[in-house]
C-alpha cells in the first residue's frame, strides 16, 4: 500500500532544496489519488502548450471541421528556429495535418505547430482552453515569436491544466476513443527523453509531452508501469542551467516510481 502523505513529503523535501520554481502535479490514475506541489502556479510552458493545440485539432476533427488527412503546403511565413525539422526542408513539401501534428508532438516541431496554429485559430485554442477550465492555461503567440515576447505575449500552463489534459486524454472523457487512443499513441512515440524518464528503464512506456527555454524544463506523462498507471507533470524554471533543471525532474520522476513499485 502506498503511503500518499509521505510520497508528497518526499517530493516537496525534493522541491524545497532545489533552486528554482518547481510545480509538480501527480495522479495515481487505478486508485484516483492526487497531490500538487504549487500546482495551480501559472509559468510558461514552452512547448507543453502544444498538448492544447492537439486537443483542438481532435476536437474539430469529431465536429468535422479539419480532415486529418488534408494536405498542406510548407510556407515560409511559419518558418521559424528552434525545435523540429521542417525548417530544414523546401517550402514546396506538402504534409497531412496528420503528419504535422505528429512532427508537433515527438519531436516538438515549431514549423509544424506554427502551421497548426494557423489552421485551428489561436481563438479557438484558448477559447477550448476556458471551456475545458485550463484556468493557467493560454496561447498568446506563435513559436519563437520573439516580437510578441517582447511586448509581453507568452504560453503559459501549470502542472495542474496539463495532468487535466492527459487524464481527459487517457479516460477518453473529451475526446471519442478512437481519437484519445490517437492521441496516446503519438505521445508514447515521444523522442525526448532526458526528463521524466531521465533515470527511469528504458523501456518503460510514457504517453509524454516536455518543453523548455533558457533554464526552464518542463515534462508531463501517463506512465504505463507493472504496478500502476499514473500521471507526472513537473515545471521546473529559474534553475541554474537547463540541465540542472532536467535532472530535477529526474529525481522526482525517480522517487515517485520508485514509490509506485513498492
Amino acid at each position: 500500500m502506498i503511503n500518499y502523505n509521505k510520497l508528497r513529503d518526499a517530493i516537496k523535501n525534493i522541491v524545497d532544496e532545489s533552486p528554482g520554481s518547481i510545480s509538480v502535479t501527480f495522479c495515481d490514475l487505478d486508485e484516483g489519488e492526487k497531490f500538487s506541489i504549487n500546482g495551480n502556479k501559472k509559468s510558461p510552458s514552452a512547448s507543453m502548450i502544444k498538448l492544447l493545440i492537439m486537443l483542438t485539432i481532435f476536437k474539430k476533427v469529431e465536429l468535422g471541421e479539419i480532415n486529418l488527412n488534408e494536405k498542406i503546403k510548407l510556407e515560409d511565413e511559419n518558418k521559424v528556429d528552434g525545435s523540429g525539422v521542417l525548417k530544414e526542408l523546401s517550402c514546396e513539401h506538402l504534409f497531412s495535418i496528420r503528419e504535422l501534428l505528429t512532427l508537433m508532438i515527438i519531436i516538438s516541431d515549431n514549423f509544424a505547430t506554427n502551421i497548426l496554429i494557423d489552421k485551428v485559430g489561436m481563438d479557438d485554442v484558448n477559447k477550448l482552453g476556458r471551456e475545458l477550465k485550463l484556468l493557467e492555461t493560454s496561447l498568446e503567440r506563435k513559436m519563437m515569436d520573439v516580437g510578441a515576447k517582447e511586448k509581453g505575449h507568452d504560453n503559459y500552463t501549470s502542472s495542474e491544466d496539463v495532468a487535466s489534459i492527459l487524464k481527459m486524454i487517457y479516460e477518453k472523457s473529451f475526446l471519442s476513443e478512437e481519437m484519445s487512443s490517437l492521441a496516446i499513441d503519438i505521445l508514447l512515440r515521444q523522442q525526448e527523453r532526458d526528463r521524466l524518464q531521465r533515470y527511469l528503464p528504458e523501456d518503460l512506456k510514457i504517453a509524454s509531452k516536455s518543453g523548455d527555454l533558457d533554464n526552464l524544463e518542463n515534462d508531463g506523462g501517463i506512465f504505463f508501469t507493472e504496478a500502476k498507471n499514473y500521471i507526472l507533470v513537473v515545471l521546473v524554471s529559474g534553475a541554474e542551467s537547463n540541465v540542472a533543471a532536467k535532472e530535477i525532474i529526474g529525481k522526482i520522476s525517480l522517487e515517485i516510481y520508485k514509490n509506485i513499485g513498492e
